[in-house]
């Protein structure tokens, strides 16, 4: 084994095998030499090569997501590691732990007019938990120790992204047969201890909680496993408690809500206070519906807890405390001090959400070959205990709509909500997932990150399934959108791309599908890995699309 002769490049290694940073995707580079023989020479390290800085980022993401521990990546200096920036965002807003580590000129070049030079620390300034900026010579190692450790350790504590910036002089592609050094961590791991102020705000909501007759649950984005049976089981018994979920939550049971929009759409104005809360009991990340955002705001609980490890949000502006503790922590917790209280307040909802459910299978035989149509097929013919990535805009808006099998497990990018990195992230996730991989995506986020494709570790068994609506659709739905002169342009981009010419280039085998027929033909044998990756592409009418959604949510509600 080889070292690089650059003793940062030894340290940053060492530390990162110290930390369990194993995985490592690297772009290509000049300047980051010295690390890309660090860990390529070194037999420990997983390491990837992925040309696009972007896709790159949100591939590492996609590894992260799933195996819940640090992934670096590692570019050359200047505009390389702005290309990172969608993805750290993305981490930071999720909480998953990403390692950026980018090479740098040293600082005398910096400002001078030397090519391929930007202002490169503290660059992620407001989107990241920490930044440690090294400097190039041996008076600085014992801080520079420091520094790495620092990160590496606030990558893991906080479950968030960390950017490490290393300055190298030439020559960068001198190698050594041992290290110079040998490095130990500096900074240990924090154990998630129950806070002093949660037990006493925990004491003031289970008093509040055993008094309430009508409670609200909702879960966003949630790890699959996040709870356990019998705590899942502990809320479905409870008459005053109605559970709401999204598709992202991965929480499942029968008198849970799993279609909050289709709960929300429908009501008329006096009906509202009957589903308003006492008691509001958030966990989990973002939240995809708006309308129960506008709910919440507008019909507000008297109280509001959020229960989440790390962040807090006051998304309908009541928050109450924040229990900075894991769910299953809480509702150990929760089992334990509980009392039961008299209630019809789910017996009643569950009435309303049989109606809806109802009216919802018989408005999905009626509607012409749509987005709507074409999400309904796919639902229902997804196999069981597959990973199920979602694209954003108006995949995971329909997602939301549909039932899911509980054996699927769900992921969506939905720190930023962002169309792009959507297709990197997924291929990242089925890699480290080994499971099968169906990836849900609009066209608009396809063509934009197809530069995802140009990667060698794309697993046989992943699927792309592409709803092609020919633009933003999700536009057309949107109030006043389609009022504006702009609009095909500017608004919905209208096109006539298809991903046939994409997918010959990469070797995916490439099917499509124009009406429901085609589609359901398509679907019988489209998840059977026979050793290639497939993509399915859906053509729907985009002047229809928005008719039959907003016609859903009126049918719903109509007797």
């Amino acid at each position: 084994m080889k070292f690089s002769q650059k003793i940062l490049s030894q340290t940053i290694t060492q530390l990162c095998l110290d930390y369990g940073v194993n995985h490592i995707v690297i772009s290509p580079g000049s300047r980051n030499a010295p690390l890309t023989i660090g860990f390529t020479e070194n037999p420990s390290f997983k390491n990837f090569s992925i040309v696009d800085e972007r896709c790159a980022g949100f591939f590492a993401l996609g590894i992260a997501q799933q195996t819940k521990k640090p992934v670096a990546v590692v570019c050359t200096s200047g505009s390389a590691l702005l290309n990172y920036y969608p993805a750290v965002v993305e981490a930071f807003y999720s909480d998953i732990p990403l390692v950026v580590i980018s090479a740098d000129r040293p600082a005398h070049l910096i400002d001078v007019g030397d090519g391929q030079t930007i202002r490169q620390e503290n660059v992620y300034d407001n989107h990241i938990c920490y930044s440690a900026n090294c400097l190039e010579g041996e008076r600085h190692q014992q801080a520079n120790e420091y520094e790495i450790s620092m990160a590496l350790a606030t990558a893991i504590n906080q479950r968030g992204p960390v950017h490490i910036n290393v300055p190298f002089s030439e020559p960068l592609y001198n190698k050594v047969d041992e290290a110079s050094i040998v490095v130990e961590k500096r900074v240990t791991l924090e154990e998630e201890v129950v806070k002093d102020s949660d037990v006493a705000h925990f004491k003031e909501f289970i008093a509040t909680w055993n008094k309430c007759s009508k409670k609200m649950i909702v879960v966003g984005t949630l790890p699959p496993n996040s709870l356990e049976k019998t705590m899942i089981d502990f809320l479905a018994k409870d008459d005053s408690v109605i559970v709401l979920t999204e598709t992202t939550s991965n929480l499942h049971h029968e008198v849970f809500f799993s279609a909050i929009d289709q709960l929300i759409a429908p009501l008329k104005e006096d009906e509202y206070p009957a589903l308003q809360p006492e008691l509001l009991l958030t966990l989990g990340g973002m939240i995809v519906s708006k309308k129960i955002k506008k709910f919440l705001r507008t019909f507000g609980p008297n109280a509001h807890y959020h229960v989440d490890p790390k962040t807090g949000y006051d998304t309908f502006f009541a928050l109450t405390h924040h229990f900075t503790m894991q769910p299953s922590q809480f509702f150990r917790m929760m089992i334990k001090n509980k009392v039961n209280v008299h209630s019809t307040y789910r017996r009643n909802w569950i009435l309303v959400k049989q109606n809806r459910l109802q009216r919802h299978v018989a408005y999905t035989k009626g509607i012409p070959f749509s987005d709507f149509k074409a999400f309904s097929t796919l639902f229902d013919t997804l196999p069981s205990g597959i990973q199920l990535q979602l694209a954003n805009s108006a995949t995971v808006r329909y997602a939301q709509l549909f039932p899911l099998h509980n054996s699927v497990e769900v992921f969506c990018n939905r720190g930023t909500s962002g169309i792009d990195g959507s297709t990197s992230t997924a291929i990242g996730a089925a890699y480290a997932s080994h499971r099968t991989t169906v990836f849900v995506t609009g066209d608009l986020s396809f063509f934009y990150d197809s530069n995802a494709l140009w990667n060698s570790y794309i697993p046989t068994s992943f699927r792309i399934i592409v709803v092609n609506n020919n633009g933003g659709g999700i536009f057309r739905i949107l109030p006043g959108a389609k009022e504006q002169s702009e609009f095909q342009t500017f608004f919905e981009t209208k096109h006539s791309m298809t991903a046939k010419p994409l997918c010959d280039l990469y070797q995916l085998e490439y099917r499509i599908a124009t009406n429901e027929k085609e589609l359901e033909n398509q679907l019988v044998d489209f998840y059977t890995d026979d050793g290639r990756p497939k993509l399915l592409e859906i053509m729907t009418p985009s002047e229809e699309n928005d008719k039959v959604l907003v016609n859903y949510f009126h049918f719903l509600g109509s007797h």
